[in-house]
């Protein structure tokens, strides 16, 4: 959808070892949080379109290809790819 190929423009801005979070992408965008965390969820380029380094305002890990909690392996994954990154998180998954 054309809300979708622009928040993949403004996702693809988002810098290795830097993180964003879905609400400031929808200020960006005039749009809300959730549509962009469903648009994300639904990414078909990753890792070309980082939705990885798109994180919860609260500063924790947030969401992965729609699973939810430290305990869900795309949540790891999630987790992994952003320390890969240099992006370091406490034992909680918080920034």
């Amino acid at each position: 959808t054309p809300f979708e190929a622009r928040l993949y423009a403004v996702c693809k801005c988002i810098p290795a070892g830097r993180v964003s979070t879905y609400g400031a992408l929808a200020e960006v965008l005039h749009s809300a949080p959730r549509a962009c965390g469903q648009a994300l969820r639904r990414n078909p380029f990753a890792p070309a379109v980082p939705c990885h380094r798109v994180i919860a305002a609260s500063l924790n890990l947030g969401g992965f290809n729609g699973s939810w909690g430290a305990a869900c392996a795309s949540v790891q994954k999630k987790r992994r790819l952003l320390a890969e990154e240099g992006v370091a998180f406490d034992d909680a998954g918080r920034l």
